[in-house]
């Protein structure tokens, strides 16, 4: 039977002080002083339309997103945050994390920013090397990332996550060993590690870097998992390792297929509809200028049909390591688990997973071919 899950926010600020070649999100350089006020307005009146997907839920988790949300001053993120609460209670536990760039943060807007309500920080480091950095387009160094990552440390934040990126151009193993090391030097409770990928409508993929072989991208993933291991950090999602107790919230409710509101620009939601028993997906206006010039934010809203339902659950929920409830499928695609028998059983002759009465469970080997085992359920 459907049942509401967790509602989390999702707030996309699209700003940047530039594009980054490699980055295909919904950003935009920054040009001249940005409209603070009034996109904060908007966003405020973005949420308000949205008001009747709640259901009388709490928020879970909020997470700023980018662009760089450290960008925008902490006196209008305090703003912001103040008046979703005053629409949507918060958890006692809520998680609210906000991206940020090192090259972005004065050393005084940590504090700031944990004071305006941010609990956790997502610093985007990417790398340690200078060279590297360069090439990714990068507007901070290396001694600005451990500044910031020492700060957030020392300001009073719950957690923060440092990301990093495999992969890089030129990059070798002895480097990319070398990026986990000085990060877990900095003690981050969490860590996003993943590897670069050239993505369409990015100045990489028509002027493509050249990166390392695929027998020099295993080996870097192969030694980079068991060092993380070794430094304490428990790999709990494809890209996501965290210590214990660490893990980022926001990220598990979106792979569980739980729910969550998107506003601003381009922000894309999930909504299940109880009453109707139906499940939704939504997306905002994605330019600034049509976006703040708006009377009603929805660009589209799209039904998840019921034959759609256990692909979509399932695409969301193996890229977590844990194990996977039947009556968590149940709960969040209104369906039988049986319906997906056949496909099970297919994965289970091939190795990719285990089932329990209760669980299914990736292999090791469902875990490295994650799109095979999809293929079972198409």
């Amino acid at each position: 039977m459907l049942t509401l899950p967790p509602l989390s926010l999702y707030i996309h600020i699209p700003w940047c002080v530039q594009k980054c070649p490699y980055c295909d999100f919904n950003s935009h350089g920054q040009n001249g002083e940005l409209p603070q006020q009034e996109y904060v307005d908007a966003l405020i009146e973005d949420l308000s339309q949205d008001l009747h997907y709640v259901q009388g839920r709490q928020l879970h988790t909020i997470f700023i997103g980018g662009g760089t949300p450290s960008l925008f001053e902490a006196a209008q993120i305090k703003r912001l945050l103040t008046r979703v609460n005053e629409m949507i209670p918060f958890s006692d536990q809520i998680e609210i994390t906000m991206e940020a760039n090192p090259g972005t943060l004065e050393h005084d807007d940590f504090d700031a920013y944990c004071q305006a309500g941010v609990t956790r920080l997502s610093i985007g480091v990417q790398s340690f090397s200078s060279d590297k950095l360069n090439l990714l387009g990068r507007i901070h160094d290396k001694n600005e990332a451990v500044v910031a990552a020492e700060k957030a440390l020392t300001s009073g934040y719950k957690s923060f996550n440092l990301d990093l990126m495999h992969g890089l151009p030129n990059q070798s193993f002895d480097e990319a060993m070398a990026d986990i090391d000085t990060a877990a030097k900095l003690s981050p409770p969490h860590l996003s590690w993943y590897q670069l990928t050239i993505e369409q409508n990015t100045l990489f993929h028509s002027k493509p870097p050249q990166l390392p072989d695929d027998e020099a991208l295993w080996h870097i993933y192969e030694q980079g998992q068991q060092k993380l291991a070794e430094l304490g950090y428990e790999q709990y999602e494809i890209s996501a390792y965290a210590k214990p107790g660490y893990q980022c919230q926001h990220n598990i409710n979106y792979w569980q297929f739980g729910d969550y509101l998107g506003i601003g620009c381009g922000a894309h939601g999930k909504i299940t509809q109880l009453a109707q028993n139906k499940i939704l997906r939504t997306v905002k206006i994605k330019h600034p200028k049509g976006y703040l010039a708006a009377d009603d934010y929805t660009f589209d809203t799209i039904e998840v049909t019921t034959e759609e339902r256990p692909l979509e659950y399932l695409m969301n929920r193996f890229r977590l390591m844990s194990a996977m409830p039947k009556v968590e499928f149940e709960q969040r695609t209104g369906l039988s688990h049986k319906i997906i028998a056949d496909g099970i059983e297919t994965a289970k002759s091939k190795k990719l997973l285990t089932e329990t009465q209760t669980h299914w469970e990736l292999t090791t080997k469902g875990k490295m071919f994650v799109n095979e085992l999809l293929s079972q359920f198409c």
